[in-house]
């Protein structure tokens, strides 16, 4: 991969990561309660937080539930 897409693809990492704190924090959750919610651990949430790793379809569909968002609000990443 060259420089540029490795630039793009960390920013796009990392946006999507503010964009789930932001959306857990103006919902006043904390991390445990969108775990529960989701139905998985609360370090597989806060390693998608902090860009460890990366949820998988089906948990983006939940999340898009969990924060009653559309995917356009939840991909809208660089804004």
């Amino acid at each position: 991969m060259d420089n540029q897409k490795e630039n793009r693809v960390e920013t796009i990492k990392k946006s999507f990561c503010l964009k789930l704190k932001e959306l857990r924090q103006e919902r006043q959750l904390s991390q445990k309660i969108v775990a529960q919610k989701l139905g998985i651990a609360v370090s597989t949430y806060a390693n998608w937080e902090q860009g460890r790793t990366e949820p998988g379809i089906y948990d983006i569909v939940n999340l898009l539930t969990v924060f009653e968002i559309d995917a356009n609000e939840l991909f809208s990443l660089l804004d």
